[in-house]
């Protein structure tokens, strides 16, 4: 099948969010045929380049969100009028008070948590469905003039747009929050606004771009699912959200700077738009309960959840992972980012309690700094470890050196993440922000012992298999260190048993047999409600299934299922039609067979429902 694979700020650039995820999903699925459709955040991304694409990936289709030229569209009277309804619906269903419970969050305080807690109520089923109804219709309505006439990028700069808001915002019944918004918030939201909906005028959706996939599959959720959401609309293409880190929740964390006007509209839209994906996609793949809690919290329905965790490549940690001891029974090991969320400052003070315990322990912290407030944090961090623990030249324990370490992937000390990890008895997580944590995977996969912050997803990833204390509390950190470091059998057992629950839960096999499953699971309830063509141009005879024109759910839960082709009517095996047929009703070329798919459910690693 064809699957329309849309990113934001990740695959296939070189640098990005969910990169190896999605490099691995394609390649693991070599079945298929993928074409990419990828949102770049920078010119900096853009410059470094793509990744190497497999051969199973036939189109790339790149746009830019962080800037946009002026399309040079001139919209006629009537044109102008349908984007001022169209944009002034939008803009009344952000302002409208019930329902919404933004300006609750911003009036207790303004903080990104409380906004969080109060967007998310926003975008729940609590709101009625008449609102949910109006975003929809607005968002759908400003695509379609954007396909009659070419674009949006200046409508949605226009004076129209700010004046929309602006009556939006002094109407009966607005956020108290909004009322107050003046001339410098209104136009930061109108511009906010259009980048977000900048996809909707781009050139993706006609017959031979994503209207022609059989799956849209959306890395995350926000700008990039908005694509699905399109197609969908257009061309009744199906559409699948993974989310590994929730767009929403992201917004509300990174937003605290912004006025309160600002943060309260902004924070409307992107509840609402996440609603919308939710409502409208056929399956949401969270990647750990924490984050499909907040996926339910923001009205999506149950039944679509279908967690998939992540996967790792294991192979690259068996060798360490199947040594029978470790490299320094006596060192403790931090590997990952070095930014202020990893709260290494908790860790220092926390191996200082350690050392006086145990004098001869070590802390090593692999990692590079990220970005320019990494590195000033990284300056701090090393400022400090000399301040805690200045050189020991003298007495029993002497080492001559500080028991701190700083060192990065690459060099002497670790050559490669493996052996960073080789390097210790027992692996740390100290963070205060976690969403879900890779680098304890990586330490599991290598059969180590973990100590770990309670944030995120790590109690669901640990399982019993490590120590799990409190965030920014360095004494039970320090005690949960000292219990494993004086218990190597203890550490052992660990050890194994988080290994063994890595392989089994946390593998790239797991993942990509997951997707699979779920790939022809949507396929499979979703028939093909398009004219097939031919070669020449013509109508192709039986190039779509009868099944496929059935109304409602056809496939029978029992049964195997063609994909796109229908249930196995009589004998509840795989339907075989009369000629090759794809799985979105055309030829398969020189393959000779047919497809077909299960209507099952998902494979194990869907994890707990």
């Amino acid at each position: 099948m064809r699957i329309g694979l849309l990113t934001e700020g990740g695959y296939p650039y070189v640098s990005g969010d969910a990169r190896l995820w999605c490099d691995r999903l394609v390649r693991g699925l070599e079945q298929h045929e993928f074409e990419v459709y990828a949102l770049s955040r920078s010119a900096r991304q853009e410059d470094e380049g793509w990744v190497p694409l497999p051969s199973q990936v036939g189109r790339v289709q790149a746009a830019p969100l962080w800037t946009a030229e002026d399309d040079g569209v001139r919209y006629g009277r009537r044109a102008r009028r349908r984007f001022a309804d169209c944009y002034g619906e939008l803009a009344a269903v952000l302002c409208a008070t019930r329902g919404s419970g933004a300006e609750a969050g911003v009036d207790a305080g303004g903080t990104a948590g409380a906004a969080a807690a109060s967007g998310a109520a926003a975008a729940s089923g609590t709101a009625p469905t008449s609102e949910a109804d109006r975003f929809g219709s607005a968002l759908y309505g400003l695509a379609e003039l954007a396909r009659d006439e070419g674009g949006l990028v200046g409508a949605l700069r226009s004076e129209t747009a700010v004046r929309a808001l602006e009556r939006a915002c002094r109407a009966p019944g607005a956020l108290r929050t909004a009322r107050e918004a003046r001339v410098p918030e209104l136009l930061t939201v109108a511009a906010q606004l259009e980048r977000v909906l900048r996809p909707l005028s781009l050139d993706w959706y006609e017959d031979d771009g994503l209207g022609s996939v059989d799956l849209c599959h959306a890395a995350s959720g926000g700008p990039a699912a908005l694509p699905g959401l399109v197609a969908r609309h257009f061309s009744g293409v199906p559409l699948l959200v993974t989310e590994y880190g929730v767009q929403l929740r992201t917004h509300y964390l990174t937003a605290g700077d912004a006025a309160p006007a600002v943060r309260a509209l902004l924070a409307a839209f992107h509840g609402r738009l996440a609603a919308e994906i939710y409502r409208r996609a056929a399956v949401i793949t969270p990647g750990n309960s924490h984050a499909r809690r907040w996926q339910e919290r923001c009205g999506a329905d149950r039944d679509k959840l279908r967690t998939v965790y992540p996967g790792m490549e294991a192979a690259r940690f068996t060798e360490v992972g199947e040594a029978p001891e470790c490299a320094d029974p006596d060192t403790l090991v931090w590997v990952g980012r070095i930014e202020p969320t990893k709260d290494l400052v908790s860790l220092l003070h926390a191996f200082a309690e350690v050392r006086k315990e145990e004098p001869k322990t070590r802390l090593r912290i692999v990692g590079t700094p990220s970005g320019a407030e990494g590195t000033a944090y990284l300056v701090h961090c090393k400022a400090l470890a000399a301040q805690l623990f200045p050189d020991e030249a003298e007495g029993p324990h002497a080492i001559g050196r500080n028991p701190v370490a700083f060192e990065e992937i690459g060099g002497p000390e670790a050559p490669t993440l493996a052996e960073a990890y080789a390097g210790g008895a027992v692996t740390v997580l100290s963070s205060v922000v976690e969403g879900f944590p890779l680098g304890l995977v990586e330490a599991m996969l290598c059969g180590r012992a973990t100590v770990s912050t309670d944030v995120g997803a790590v109690v669901e990833v640990i399982g019993g298999t490590g120590l799990v204390v409190p965030p920014r509390n360095p004494r039970a950190l320090a005690e949960a260190c000292v219990a494993l470091l004086r218990a190597p059998e203890r550490r052992a057992r660990l050890g194994a048993a988080a290994r063994a629950r890595a392989l089994e839960l946390f593998t790239v096999e797991q993942n990509t047999a997951a997707f699979h499953g779920i790939y022809l699971e949507i396929v499979s309830q979703s028939p093909v409600r398009r004219v097939v063509l031919d070669d020449t141009g013509e109508p192709l005879p039986f190039g779509v299934p009868a099944e496929a024109h059935v109304p409602g759910r056809w496939t029978a839960p029992a049964a195997r299922v063609a994909a796109r082709g229908g249930p196995g009517w009589a004998t509840g095996g795989p339907v075989r039609a009369s000629g090759p047929v794809s799985a979105r009703g055309g030829p398969v070329a020189a393959t000779g067979g047919s497809v077909s798919a299960t209507g099952g459910p998902v494979p194990a690693t869907e994890g707990a429902r």
